[in-house]
């Protein structure tokens, strides 16, 4: 397959920009339209192997992005590509399916403006989850190759919930919940989005209820419904799997669809926005996107969808808030030490694919972390300490990196950081604790004590792991069962930390 610059990816200068200035939608079209193409093949899906680099040199390095005049972007644009931020995806599995190839030339022509690229979040919960944080990832990539992103909140579509990948229908949120969700999510994507090298100012944030809530049914069905055919939108998987279930499907999340097909119309006659990228679930609602735009606008090829596998565990089930441990991208919700250890405990199998999609870190450099990782004297978890780092740096910045790294420190046994109570209180809500009365702590065995606090079942499992040498008090070792606890050993007079190997860690509050 021939790229549009004929350079490989490997040889070709990464020059990132970025700008405010955009095309309309009908200079888009102009310059995207292909007479040649019927309007029957206007999209068709392109299934894309997941391909990983093997290059010698660096695939992206950090860059700042600068607002440019039209005129100079128009200039630079004429010097110099673009890097194909298609190809990149593609070479580190973020590239599922694309709507069309012409996509894979025009993101890196210097004679087309920059894409401006949405993907939608539902606001189900007040915080994202580890879930869609690839949509968040795959949007940085388009800033970070000179391309704006788009974050489009579903305060409208949030009421109806989108069927794709579930068995059953969403359950209602009320006005309040959402509005509270709406914020939280707004929070994130600001956060993440406005704070990361390559962003500039190159992002953008809207809420579909700013043009549902004022349209009618008779004007939905008069500017969408007539344009929608029925055996179309069965064909779609999310509605085949559906209807093929026990629960079926509701008329509401029926035509889910076509709510979202309508944002992408009016975001690009409006905003002159594109692309649309979704997960691997989301194909049906995309390519309804980009075939109303075709029917109602006559642009032809002038709109693109793109999506990305899903995040899959072990298990190969999806990442999601209704399951229990769900992994939340906001601190309120899990803290940033918790965040960090999720992706510190990731085992060695999947360690190198999370690196390659969660992190901006070259092929070059997860190449050389794959290949220590077979050769003698490899320290363990030197490739996830990589991954966690990159991740919550991303995720919570640099302050939510130094205070996750910081409670690690601290909380690992036999660490010379001197623990402080305020570090206690930070990581407490994200292990095991208990109130206790200080009569109940103060003079007690230390092995009585464990047990009270519930780090072991029985007084003979921890004088097991006593003699094992795996028993600590606020991370230095206990080598005599029959030390008591002392008034010193109560860090500030407000409680202690108790672990049972690196793992299993218990709080102690004097209640």
């Amino acid at each position: 397959m021939a790229y549009a610059t004929g350079m490989t990816l490997a040889s070709r200068s990464i020059f990132p920009m970025c700008s405010r200035t955009f095309l309309s939608p009908l200079r888009v079209a102009s310059l995207l339209v292909f007479p040649e193409k019927s309007s029957a093949t206007f999209f068709r899906r392109v299934q894309v192997p997941h391909l990983f680099s093997t290059s010698t040199t660096p695939l992206f390095s950090s860059v700042k992005c600068s607002i440019q005049s039209t005129s100079s972007l128009e200039t630079e644009n004429q010097a110099v590509s673009r890097p194909n931020v298609v190809d990149i995806l593609e070479e580190r599995g973020l590239l599922e399916s694309i709507t069309s190839e012409n996509l894979r030339s025009v993101c890196s022509d210097p004679k087309v403006a920059p894409l401006r690229v949405y993907c939608g979040f539902d606001p189900t919960a007040e915080s994202l989850h580890l879930g869609n944080l690839l949509g968040i990832i795959v949007l940085s990539w388009f800033q970070r190759c000179g391309h704006q992103a788009v974050g489009l909140i579903g305060g409208a579509t949030g009421r109806v919930g989108d069927p794709s990948g579930k068995s059953l229908e969403r359950p209602e949120l009320d006005a309040d919940t959402l509005e509270k969700n709406i914020a939280g999510i707004k929070k994130i994507i600001i956060k993440i989005l406005g704070s990361n090298p390559g962003s500039g100012s190159s992002h953008v944030i809207f809420n579909n209820y700013d043009w549902w809530k004022d349209m009618t049914m008779l004007d939905f069905l008069n500017k969408v419904g007539r344009f929608a055919r029925v055996g179309t939108m069965m064909a779609k998987e999310s509605v085949k799997k559906r209807l093929e279930s026990e629960q079926g499907m509701s008329y509401t999340e029926f035509t889910y669809q076509l709510l979202q097909a309508y944002d992408f119309l009016h975001l690009f006659k409006n905003e002159g926005i594109n692309v649309q990228i979704g997960g691997s679930d989301q194909w049906g609602n995309i390519t309804a996107g980009t075939d109303l735009i075709r029917k109602i606008l006559q642009a032809e090829e002038a709109a693109y969808g793109l999506t990305f596998p899903l995040l899959l565990k072990n298990d190969g089930t999806k990442f999601g808030k209704s399951e229990d441990g769900a992994i939340w991208l906001s601190p309120s919700m899990l803290s940033p030490y918790k965040f960090y250890q999720y992706f510190f405990s990731v085992p060695d199998v999947d360690v190198i694919r999370f690196l390659k999609t969660l992190t901006f870190l070259s092929l070059d450099e997860i190449k050389i972390l794959e290949d220590q990782m077979t050769k003698p004297g490899y320290v363990p978890n030197t490739a996830q300490i990589k991954l966690a780092e990159e991740v919550t740096r991303f995720v919570h910045g640099e302050e939510g990196l130094k205070e996750a790294i910081k409670a690690t420190e601290a909380l690992r046994p036999g660490a010379e950081t001197k623990l402080d109570w305020n570090l206690i209180e930070r990581i407490a809500e994200d292990i095991p604790s208990c109130s206790l009365p200080i009569d109940r702590v103060s003079g007690l065995s230390i092995v009585d004590l464990s047990v009270s606090a519930g780090l072991f079942e029985s007084k003979s499992a921890a004088r097991r792991m006593l003699k094992q040498g795996g028993f600590y008090m606020n991370n230095e070792r206990v080598d005599d069962e029959n030390k008591r606890v002392e008034e010193e050993d109560i860090v500030e007079g407000k409680g202690l930390v108790l672990s049972a190997g690196k793992k299993n860690k218990v709080v102690v509050r004097i209640s």
